[in-house]
């Protein structure tokens, strides 16, 4: 069975200039492109108006336990994703003893926004290896194409026992690296750490891999990549494991290195070039993340995951969510925590706003500092306020880093960085950048002229395909994988958020939807047809890493 795409604009993942084409695919892979009206199939399709590209790969998403419950991947499908890398940060779900499930259900909850209630009744457990874990993948389909992570924090659970605050032995290095090695084997397409202070985990304690020793264990680790010839180190970085330690990883290891984020507003004193300048000088493949979206939160103090930065918003993290306002309603406890949020937070509170509320309805859109100097009250204390009255259920938006627009379409400008972190599966009642295929060609390419299309397209496939070393895909060419996505560049971009209901156990999530992403092909099935999802496809594969 063939098809031939017909009248569209090639973009074909190079970053080369746009033409026009027809692009003939049989079976699962693109079979020819030549001169427009030269290709015939058994069917034609129609795509005059629109830009046929590759489909876009998102390599930063957190889909490691969504997938078990909602095998479309959704949002991403919506937004001309074709192919999703998760067990980003060095979480997820496997390798799991039965005895640790819920303390990687509670390391989720915390760090990365996890309703617990929908991890519980979602997860299926009917694999315990990472093997396996790839296996219960692999049993029924998937809309997208999926690849995976091995994280470090599951693995030192899994190895090392409950004792995981303290460095690893040799003996337990040693079985860790055997345990990425059959990982490697099985279709790992990497290993993937933390050193993050930002990072607490299950009931408020720092993340297992951030008491890795850097040179004895991580460095190890990562050896194990080199010595099977394949797969991609991905760090979110910490005061031990930064750029001079990536760079040597890389090095010795000959794999190519990615870590979390460059984000305007993280940087410090120094510039986001500052530090690209610096890591371009050390040697080694390392690919700095970058979004282009601003990081803003939609969070109540049920799950105040920013807060867990300092001390105070440790012990909350630290105690369940029905025992939180307590110690909210604690007055030494405020008091430290305002203390310890006054430097960090002070930039804040005028971004700050009263977002979703059933009692405080005329605050609605305000800024809490505002709020707070009406009333005569400090802003966190009115935070606190706030929420305590509506049992912690009113939710605040907060622009947390990357609202510089100007820095941003520098960054995306820069091709030593990696277009990436859309955090798709995690913060799901907090955030959903999920969008921001559809954001950047919307925003980026058509509104504001900073990017040319060519150069979009390219950041969302052939860029993240060459530095993941996925296979035959992220091109527009012969023998490639047929993912390819058609849109109109008038109409293109993403809806408002939207919460909606629809987590197992009836948890919540935001979504926005997708404008212009008129169709969507998998491995040469449509998922998507004239703006509509086409019910029950699911032509992804489970990917493995690539050598190169």
């Amino acid at each position: 069975m063939s098809f031939v795409l017909r009248n569209g604009l090639l973009i074909d993942g190079t970053g080369g200039p746009g033409l026009a084409a027809d692009v003939q695919v049989t079976g699962s892979r693109i079979s020819a492109v030549d001169k427009p009206g030269t290709l015939s199939g058994d069917q034609v399709i129609d795509v005059d108006g629109l830009v046929v590209a590759p489909g876009f790969i998102d390599v930063h998403t957190h889909y490691d336990a969504q997938v078990f419950w909602d095998r479309d991947l959704s949002p991403s499908c919506w937004h001309g994703v074709t192919t999703v890398v998760m067990g980003n940060c060095g979480f997820g779900i496997a390798p799991t003893r039965p005895e640790h499930r819920e303390t990687i259900a509670r390391t989720l909850e915390n760090v990365e926004g996890m309703s617990f209630e929908a991890l519980t009744a979602g997860i299926p457990w009917t694999f315990e290896s990472f093997p396996d874990y790839l296996l219960a993948l692999k049993a029924e389909p998937t809309r997208l194409n999926v690849g995976a992570f091995i994280g470090h924090t599951p693995l030192r659970l899994y190895v090392m026992g409950d004792d995981v605050e303290r460095p690893a032995s040799a003996a337990e290095v040693a079985q860790m690296r055997a345990v990425v090695g059959e990982a490697l084997e099985a279709g790992a397409m990497g290993f993937a750490t933390s050193g993050s202070p930002s990072h607490q985990g299950a009931y408020g304690r720092p993340v297992p891999s951030r008491f890795a020793d850097v040179r004895e264990e991580i460095f190890a680790l990562a050896e194990v990549l080199g010595e099977k010839g394949r797969g991609v180190v991905q760090a979110t970085t910490g005061p031990e494991l930064f750029l001079e330690e990536l760079a040597e990883i890389s090095l010795k290891s000959g794999r190519p290195v990615t870590w979390t984020a460059l984000l305007t507003g993280m940087t410090g004193r120094h510039s986001p070039f500052d530090l690209l300048d610096r890591g371009s000088g050390l040697g080694g493949e390392v690919w700095p993340q970058i979004a282009c979206r601003p990081i803003v939160m939609q969070l109540s103090l049920e799950d105040p995951f920013p807060f867990g930065v300092v001390p105070a918003g440790k012990e909350v993290l630290a105690v369940p969510r029905n025992e939180r306002a307590a110690l909210y309603a604690n007055a030494e406890w405020r008091n430290r925590a305002r203390a310890q949020l006054a430097d960090t937070w002070a930039a804040r509170w005028p971004r700050t706003t009263v977002q979703e509320t059933s009692v405080h309805t005329e605050l609605v859109g305000r800024d809490v500092l505002d709020i707070a100097t009406e009333r005569g009250r400090d802003p966190f204390d009115t935070l606190v306020e706030l929420s305590l009255a509506e049992d912690l259920k009113t939710r605040f938006r907060i622009v947390l880093f990357n609202d510089d627009e100007e820095t941003i379409g520098r960054l995306l400008q820069d091709d030593r960085t990696l277009l990436a972190l859309s955090d798709a599966g995690a913060h799901a009642s907090q955030l959903c950048d999920a969008c921001f295929s559809t954001d950047l060609l919307g925003h980026w390419v058509r509104e504001l002229g900073v990017l040319d299309l060519e150069q979009a397209v390219w950041r969302l496939t052939g860029h993240p395909a060459s530095v993941f070393r996925i296979s035959d895909r992220g091109h527009i060419a012969p023998g490639y994988w047929a993912d390819i996505v058609a849109f109109d560049l008038d109409k293109v971009g993403a809806s408002q958020l939207e919460r909606v209901w629809d987590l197992p156990g009836g948890s919540d999530r935001l979504i926005a939807q997708s404008t212009g992403i008129e169709h969507v092909w998998v491995n040469g099935q449509a998922i998507r047809t004239a703006g509509r999802d086409v019910d029950g496809a699911r032509p992804g594969l489970v990917l493995g890493a690539a050598g190169g």
